[in-house]
């Protein structure tokens, strides 16, 4: 039976965290090889590779072999998985294929833990560095073990602004481009690294003030919410609500005072009887 207290999430997060290292130790040595990793198109703009498969097999043996009964899911792993189980693991084995497939040095292992549906744990390991980042809910959030904090700019002028474009999906696209009109111009800049447990780790470290995209699976954002909600920030969806669920959805990050700005900017920009 999964207790929810501090123990048990301590816990949970060292084994993730292994998994995750452990994860992102076999992705770094397949990288000198990229010229005969085998991948294929899921569909247009997504791939999946050999190492994708391999870091799966990794964390599956590494969880399933200290929380047997638990479920997993993921993209590559039971992703029909329920969140209301009393142990689930949200799990990207390599968030960033493309990233890395072109040696483009931003991809991650993401790993979350939830217990009947809310998250616990959550652990990111940035793939090129080593540079661990976990949270536990209501333990706050470390890089490499040194507490981090969510930036304090208030001024959208001087805030550097995170964003996915529509991944695979057209229709979202004439939307996305109003937000990124209303958005961009009012800003330090706008970043689309390609990584979004990245993405919500640049918001937590306060490299990123804020962040949105309009269509993200749970494995994509689960350990990266964790992570700025316990470094002081606000995760909602693009909407304004709260309770995100560990589903297919939008999402939008920062620290308060830039999420509030720009929720507004997003709100703004929505024609009516759009839905967000």
């Amino acid at each position: 039976m999964v207790q929810d207290s501090s123990s048990e999430a301590a816990s949970l997060l060292s084994h993730i965290e292994g998994a995750a290292i452990a994860a992102a130790e076999y992705i770094r040595g397949r990288a000198h090889d990229r010229g005969h990793i085998e991948w294929r198109a899921k569909s247009l703009t997504d791939f999946v590779s050999d190492v994708d498969l391999g870091s799966e097999r990794i964390i599956r043996e590494a969880l399933m072999g200290a929380y047997p009964d638990a479920l997993i899911l993921g993209e590559e792993l039971s992703p029909e998985s329920s969140t209301d189980a009393e142990l689930v693991f949200v799990v990207d084995p390599l968030d960033g294929t493309t990233n890395f497939l072109h040696g483009f040095h931003e991809y991650a292992v993401s790993i979350a833990a939830a217990a009947h549906g809310e998250l616990v744990a959550g652990a990111v390991v940035e793939v090129p560095t080593g540079d661990r980042y976990t949270a536990t809910r209501g333990g706050g959030a470390t890089k490499n073990g040194e507490a981090m904090r969510v930036s304090t700019i208030d001024d959208p002028s001087r805030a550097l602004i995170g964003t996915g474009f529509p991944f695979g999906d057209d229709d979202s696209l004439d939307l996305y481009l109003r937000h990124f009109a209303a958005v961009a111009p009012h800003t330090a800049g706008m970043r689309r690294p390609g990584s979004a447990a990245l993405d919500l780790v640049h918001v937590a470290c306060g490299h990123f003030d804020a962040f949105w995209e309009l269509s993200l699976a749970p494995w994509d954002f689960a350990a990266g919410m964790l992570l700025v909600r316990e470094a002081g920030g606000v995760v909602t969806t693009v909407s304004g609500d709260a309770n995100v669920p560990l589903d297919y959805g939008s999402l939008l990050a920062g620290n308060p005072a830039m999420h509030r700005w720009l929720a507004a900017t997003l709100t703004a920009a929505t024609p009516v009887g759009v839905s967000l």
